[in-house]
């Protein structure tokens, strides 16, 4: 099994930036983030192929989101840039070790991070 923990989030003023964390306890395929906002569905921020390098966006989040890794330490960023009213949630880190190409989506990642809030003010 694979231990995700995170860190970072926290309030900020809209417009305002905020880093998360994840660092996971072994190997990954792909990591990425997820959100879920109160009453409203979670949904996949971006992912990274940990190995290439390569990433995903949804679009509401290109632009103003960066996802990176430093794979020395195993671990993952969310860099959140422009934070809007719409963006605050809980945000989850996730991994699959499964080395398949996937979309963006629950039920691909197995595992999970404990969750970290981000709350923005106007």
């Amino acid at each position: 099994a694979v231990r995700m923990v995170e860190s970072g989030g926290g309030s900020v003023q809209a417009g305002g930036s905020l880093r998360l964390s994840c660092a996971a306890s072994g190997y990954t395929f792909r990591m990425a983030w997820f959100r879920q906002a109160p009453g409203k569905e979670g949904e996949g921020v971006a992912h990274i192929y940990t190995g290439a390098g390569n990433t995903y966006y949804i679009d509401s989040m290109q632009g103003r989101f960066t996802i990176s890794r430093d794979n020395a330490k195993n671990t993952i960023y969310l860099q959140m840039n422009s934070l809007k009213q719409a963006d605050p949630a809980i945000y989850y880190c996730a991994a699959s070790t499964v080395r398949q190409a996937t979309p963006l989506l629950t039920e691909f990642f197995r595992y999970w991070g404990q969750g970290n809030q981000v709350t923005v003010s106007s």
